[in-house]
């Protein structure tokens, strides 16, 4: 009885190997690009900077769009890892707002991510929204939790979303809030989750610890 040959899937993960790492060096180049020019910039653009065809782009992202929007996204997870890696003693809720509140105070940081922050919310501000894709569950959850107001959820999240953008295009685009200022409108803002403004001023002076950024 003949016995049948095992089909090596060395090649088909070399490949998926060689797709991924493509894939991250495209992404990579997004970030740059979002940093120098913004959301605005055009796929030839994106092209030239990443020493790619646009058809190259286009075999790993259907258009445009969606790679900034993932190069926004995996920028966000990224300051996301570093602003909860030193975190002052709390809750969930002190640690969730402590990891929002961080970012108003990322210039020096941060530079590459703030200048992406700030050329997204002049050209084209749906994009840090759309790009967010773990912050609504993380507020869903508190919510759950009795921690947030949980009725409404939706609208409130959608309210809290514009409350939140709109603060960093004052302290990024604008400049008309320092960071400083930016937690007190920050604190204004969670009124409404429900938070009283005795809690909100309590949770906005507490202290942020900050990493070392390697």
């Amino acid at each position: 009885m003949a016995t049948k040959k095992k089909v090596s899937k060395e090649p088909e993960s070399r490949q998926a190997a060689y797709s991924a790492r493509n894939r991250a060096r495209l992404i990579r180049n997004a970030q740059e690009v979002l940093a120098e020019i913004g959301p605005s910039a055009t796929i030839e653009e994106i092209a030239a900077h990443a020493e790619v065809s646009p058809t190259t782009i286009y075999k790993y992202f259907e258009n445009k769009d969606q790679l900034f929007i993932e190069a926004l996204g995996e920028a966000w997870d990224g300051f996301i890892a570093w602003a909860y890696s030193s975190l002052t003693p709390g809750g969930p809720l002190e640690n969730t707002l402590e990891a929002g509140r961080k970012i108003f105070w990322i210039r020096k940081s941060h530079p590459q991510y703030a200048a992406m922050i700030q050329n997204s919310l002049n050209q084209m501000p749906d994009f840090l929204i759309r790009s967010n894709k773990t912050s609504k569950a993380v507020f869903r959850e508190l919510s759950s939790k009795g921690l947030l107001k949980q009725d409404d959820f939706d609208e409130r999240f959608i309210i809290w979303t514009s409350i939140y953008s709109g603060i960093l295009k004052s302290v990024y685009v604008t400049e008309e809030l320092t960071p400083a200022e930016a937690d007190v409108a920050f604190g204004i803002g969670l009124s409404v989750w429900g938070i009283s403004e005795a809690q909100a001023k309590k949770l906005i002076s507490r202290p942020l610890s900050f990493a070392p950024v390697e």
